[in-house]
């Protein structure tokens, strides 16, 4: 899956959208998405809130778990929060553990603009027959 084909999958997602995040690069296993921080994002104490965090890296996950075409849907997926932020933007990186089979495990990092790591993601998919 290139970025353009990327993209286009995020533009089905109704929810990823409500929160801004957008794709920045995808290709087969990998995929970096952002979030720029709004006041939207913030919880009660002033940062983000896990759930924005959790759909961003969630988001990275989809696009690099579906990268090879065959419909990959999460079994499992864990994140620990290690800093808050209250403004600049988020990035998540996704990728590939190993080249996949029926299962595939994936990694997440967040991370913010000076490459201090907020939280740390970790799913699994099932890969369904067909595409």
């Amino acid at each position: 899956m290139d970025t353009e084909k990327a993209r286009i999958l995020l533009s089905g997602d109704q929810y990823a959208l409500l929160t801004g995040i957008e794709v920045d690069e995808a290709s087969i296993g990998y995929c970096r998405a952002h979030m720029n921080i709004e006041k939207k994002h913030l919880n009660a104490a002033g940062v983000v809130q896990g759930g924005a965090i959790f759909t961003l890296a969630d988001l990275a996950f989809a696009v690099a778990s579906n990268s090879r075409g065959q419909l990959a849907l999460a079994i499992n997926a864990n994140i620990t929060f290690l800093q808050g932020r209250s403004s600049g933007t988020l990035y998540a990186v996704a990728t590939e553990v190993a080249e996949p089979g029926r299962l595939g495990a994936y990694d997440v990092l967040v991370s913010d603009e000076q490459d201090r790591v907020v939280a740390r993601f970790n799913g699994m998919v099932y890969r369904k027959k067909g595409t």
